[in-house]
């Protein structure tokens, strides 16, 4: 497996040239690319990713999948301690640092999630929160191949979040490919029931699945308490009005 950042720059180059030329809607300029890339994904899923994950969940018991779980969920705890070190939340970090150690050791590698168990909870932080945190602007939104919805910042931060990642930190390329290939598998499993509801609920699912991402990042870089939205030009308008 090559390393998905490069395959996303591939594809994507790929994409680009094929784009469509009529006009983007306000707010998401890059709309005639997102959508070409969001229908590559689409047709991928369809034809890979959902059978796969479909058959992951038949035949790998559940007990296991939620000890895989644990697992990515405990390198993504240390990672999280990083970033909330690197906003300036010390207690927080610390917190999750020691998340880290308890599932580490008596969780046997964080198959168990003993600190869980016990009432700390998990806080998933990702660089590209950190950015934000710092007052980087989301820039605008971005489907990326394979890799589904992002925007600019984020997409900028992927590469330092990769290497983070389980697999990331892995040096025996088989390892690496085995490890990327099973977190790939897992994390569509685990949304399968999401992706069943979107499917059966969106009118425009590309537009769903955009203002959804773009809602849950702004919340999620603001720490659930995101300040109110800039007015628009049409807005300002009828308020004078």
């Amino acid at each position: 497996m090559t390393n998905p950042i490069r395959l996303c720059a591939a594809v994507g180059a790929l994409v680009l040239a094929g784009c469509a030329s009529a006009p983007a809607t306000k707010g998401d300029p890059l709309e005639n690319m997102n959508r070409a890339v969001f229908a590559f994904n689409e047709k991928i899923d369809e034809l890979v990713l959902k059978p796969v994950a479909t058959g992951y969940v038949k035949v790998v018991p559940e007990l296991l999948r939620t000890g895989i779980d644990n697992v990515l969920g405990n390198v993504g705890d240390l990672w999280s301690a990083v970033n909330q070190l690197l906003q300036a939340k010390p207690l927080v970090a610390a917190e999750m640092g020691f998340r880290f150690v308890v599932n580490t050791t008596f969780g046997i590698g964080g198959i168990f999630d003993v600190a869980g168990d016990a009432g700390i909870e998990r806080r998933s932080e990702d660089f590209g929160q950190t950015l934000g945190r710092w007052g980087l602007g989301p820039g605008p939104y971005l489907v990326l191949p394979l890799l589904g919805p992002s925007n600019v910042r984020d997409a900028t931060a992927l590469p330092l979040d990769w290497q983070a990642s389980p697999s990331g930190l892995l040096e025996d390329a088989g390892a690496r490919n085995a490890t990327s290939a099973l977190t790939i598998v897992h994390t569509r499993a685990r949304l399968l029931s999401v992706t069943r509801a979107i499917d059966d609920a969106a009118l425009d699912k590309y537009i769903l699945v955009r203002d959804g991402f773009l809602a849950r990042r702004r919340n999620l870089v603001y720490d659930g308490d995101p300040p109110d939205e800039p007015e628009t030009e049409s807005e300002v308008d009828t308020t004078k009005k």
